[in-house]
């Protein structure tokens, strides 16, 4: 059985830490959890809760994004890729990008 791990931060790993929370507020700060936290009425420290995870995973992925570990992507696709779906289609979004 694969042991997840979490990761700790290093000086030199600040830039990683900026563009984790950068991606966390391009990911929720718009968009609609807005309506579904005004809708169930989440409270603060559940949503801090929900954008730490969420950060945590995020940061995880760049990390071995920027170590260039594609086994253990690899292995994070296999593992998630099930019938349990959460999404129907994946349409990229990217702000700010213009056609040339």
């Amino acid at each position: 059985m694969k042991v997840w791990k979490c990761a700790k931060f290093l000086k030199k790993d600040k830039n990683i830490d900026m563009i984790t929370k950068s991606y966390i507020n391009y990911i929720y700060k718009y968009g609609p959890i807005n309506d579904l936290i005004r809708k169930y009425n989440i409270s603060p420290n559940d949503i801090y809760k929900l954008n730490q995870y969420t950060a945590n995973r995020i940061a995880g992925l760049i990390i071995l994004y920027l170590a260039n570990d594609k086994k253990r992507l690899n292995d994070i696709v296999l593992k998630y890729n099930t019938n349990d779906l959460l999404v129907s289609e994946v349409t990229p979004e990217i702000e700010g990008y213009i056609e040339r």
